[in-house]
């Protein structure tokens, strides 16, 4: 481009809209204002859904939105709408459902074609400015699409109002309901056992992403049944994950998805929202087996996190680190030339990293063949053998030549951008695994951190009347259902390590918010849209998210933190709600399977309820402290841990059920106290037994409550 062109886009409040502010295209943020001015033009919309983070809608701003001939085309026969998918998942989640039924796939860029009203008629992913890749061409398609809106508009009708009344069917699953029945659960692990990949790991083939909610439900069921091919398939996955480029083996924390089935190159955007389940991930897998690698990959990703991704200031985490430095680049900052190495570090040390992590004259990046993917094809003992050097020798050599790499990274290139946003549910997502983190690892840092993200969410995302906003900062943006369940849990998980009543009862109450504004009372389940919000526009279906994609499906937590607070309340409006909204969907678990592995969490946290630890004792007693840690090391899904002391004593700190549960405990005596449901078994005080009562090893004597 040879002239400078700014559009409305350069005041806005998202990164990736703002990233657009110099196209020569006309660009309208979402809202009625478009709407209007496509129904006064009477113009078909083009609808633009990307994120800042996301490569190929890189491509496609420079391909076709910064192209001054489509761009003319654009101006005259559209009105464009460009959408931050991040900023408005609500917006997103109903095109791609619409798009998707078009054609057959969905992701980002999403391209949809619109009537002045906002329904969709046409669309796709990413398109070429010309006719290649089996793809057609951009030009042509928005001159055909114009033709088709102007002279066949029967047809055009006809399709979106098809598209509409099948969106709208399957998003509030009509057809799905069923008594619930605890079984559920195997099926969805034998959805996750089928799809498993023997040789590399992880769920299916290429392109393969990270499936968090599968993992964890996997190490649960490993737990409850003792079954090794549950671990086998966990650990399998893990370790190819973390042995693979998808792991960024220099600067730690994880890319969003593997374009192969090995696990090596990836789609190098690094996302909030990834970061913070497979944290709890490796976390789980570290508490089941206690290998030493689950422990590190944790470490790494908090590292990345804590250098990159959060406002360690004022606490807080940003939304993601985009995959370029450049829009000509595709992963350059992570990936090197065999010469760019030899360059940054001694021989012996470019010969330790050449060897383990396969770096070659010809790598794995098919935009420039010279550049590798850092991934580990070798083992410690290899490496030494190869370099003449004993085991420990070789791992510190190969530490020293890491950290050498990683600090030419950052001294050498552009670092690719962060999205700043802070997002309340992806905050509340890490904040919930920085507070795991602080427990199974002993990180008080990491718990300082959680807490002060906390206090700035509540601070500044937190409307008694209303819940939870979507965003902290920037212009108002009301909250969606993810936003409010994910701030519960963190909540829960805040009350359970500092028993600071408060973060309990702001839990409690926003909890009955979520009910009241996103609940259906008729129907089960919760929409992700309040019910009194004002109106989307578009494609304004109700909808109820299910699916764990990206972050774990909305309604699924919704159960958990229902559960939760249910064991800790003994209000049966809370389990009541829980079980009709599991009834809601159980119809569509075989559809989904994998995909809703955090249904089937929440699934068995009803059927065996939340597992209660409370350990007492004298806040320096070495035998309670003892006790407490025998508790943290055991990973139970849904599990809580409270530790009381005679200074914190029961009657002034525990909610209702468990005040009444445990009305004469002596809180200056060492022990521990395990309860589900309506029983609880005898006090123990030895260490051995309490870790067999919390995973699930022995019954043990049990009395009712």
């Amino acid at each position: 481009m040879t002239q400078t062109h700014e559009n409305r886009l350069k005041d806005s409040a998202s990164a990736y809209l703002r990233s657009a502010a110099h196209q020569p295209i006309d660009w309208n943020e979402w809202g009625e204002d478009a709407f209007a001015k496509a129904r006064a033009d009477e113009k078909p919309i083009l609808l633009d859904i990307g994120a800042v983070w996301c490569h190929w809608c890189h491509v496609i701003d420079r391909e076709s939105y910064e192209n001054a001939e489509i761009a003319e085309i654009i101006n005259r026969l559209y009105v464009p709408i460009k959408v931050d998918r991040d900023e408005r998942p609500d917006v997103d989640a109903r095109y791609q459902s619409a798009i998707s039924a078009i054609s057959g796939q969905g992701g980002w860029p999403l391209t949809a074609f619109l009537t002045p009203d906002g329904k969709p008629f046409f669309g796709g992913t990413y398109f070429p400015p010309d006719d290649r890749m089996g793809r057609p061409g951009f030009k042509r398609i928005l001159l055909a699409i114009s033709d088709a809106y102007k002279n066949r508009r029967a047809e055009v009708d006809q399709s979106w109002r098809a598209l509409e009344q099948a969106v709208a069917k399957a998003e509030i699953f009509q057809d799905a309901r069923g008594v619930f029945d605890p079984r559920i659960v195997d099926i969805v692990v034998e959805s996750a056992l089928s799809q498993f990949d023997e040789r590399h790991g992880g769920f299916g083939n290429a392109p393969k992403f990270p499936h968090a909610g599968a993992i964890d439900l996997l190490l649960e069921r490993y737990q409850a049944t003792r079954d090794g091919r549950l671990l086998h398939v966990a650990e399998r996955t893990l370790e190819g994950m973390a042995r693979g480029g998808v792991y960024d083996q220099l600067g730690g924390g994880f890319h969003r998805y593997s374009v192969d089935e090995r696990w090596c190159v990836p789609h190098f955007e690094k996302m909030s929202y990834d970061n913070s389940e497979l944290l709890r991930n490796y976390l789980h897998a570290y508490q089941v087996t206690a290998k030493p690698l689950y422990r590190d990959i944790a470490e790494g990703i908090i590292s990345w996190v804590t250098e990159v991704l959060s406002d360690q200031q004022r606490g807080g985490f940003y939304a993601s680190q985009d995959a370029d430095q450049t829009l000509e680049d595709d992963g350059d900052y992570f990936t090197w030339t065999l010469n760019e190495v030899r360059d940054a570090l001694s021989p012996e040390e470019s010969r330790a990293i050449e060897i383990y992590y396969d770096v070659a004259a010809d790598g794995e990046m098919h935009h420039d063949p010279a550049r590798n993917v850092l991934w580990v094809a070798s083992h410690i003992e290899a490496l030494a053998e190869k370099l003449e050097l004993d085991a420990a020798s070789a791992t510190i050599l190969l530490a020293r030549a890491r950290g050498k790499l990683l600090a030419a990274r950052m001294a050498r290139r552009p670092v690719p951008t962060v999205d700043r946003t802070h997002y309340v549910g992806w905050n509340a997502m890490f904040i919930s695994a920085y507070l795991e983190a602080a427990r199974v690892m002993d990180r008080t840092d990491c718990r300082t951190f959680a807490l002060k993200s906390l206090d700035r969410i509540l601070g500044g995302a937190w409307d008694e009347s209303k819940g939870f906003l979507h965003r902290i900062g920037g212009p108002r943006l009301e909250g969606v259902l993810e936003d409010q369940v994910f701030a519960i849990a963190a909540l829960l998980d805040t009350w359970e390590q500092t028993l600071d009543r408060r973060y309990f009862e702001t839990a409690e109450r926003a909890m009955r918010l979520c009910i009241e504004r996103f609940g259906d009372p008729d129907g089960g389940g919760f929409f992700d849209r309040a019910k009194d919000s004002a109106p989307l526009g578009g494609l304004d279906v109700r909808r109820k998210p299910l699916q764990d994609s990206p972050t774990p499906g909305a309604n699924s937590v919704a159960v958990t933190v229902l559960e939760r607070i249910a064991a800790l309340t003994g209000e049966t409006l809370y389990s009541d709600f829980a079980e009709k909204t599991l009834e809601t969907f159980i119809g569509s678990m075989p559809q989904y399977g994998l995909h809703a592995a955090n249904y089937a969490l929440a699934a068995l946290l009803h059927s065996r309820h939340p597992m209660e630890i409370v350990v007492t004792g004298n806040t320096k007693d070495e035998a309670a402290a003892a006790l407490e840690r025998s508790a943290l090391e055991v990973y139970r899904f849904g599990k809580i841990v409270l530790r009381i002391t005679p200074e914190r004593a029961p009657t002034a700190v525990l909610p209702a059920a468990l005040r009444e549960t445990l009305p004469h405990l002596d809180a200056s005596k060492a022990q521990a106290i395990v309860c589900s449901g309506t029983t609880c078994h005898p006090p123990v005080s030895a260490r051995e037994l309490l870790f067999s009562l919390a995973s699930g090893q022995v019954s043990g004597a049990a009395a009712t409550r």
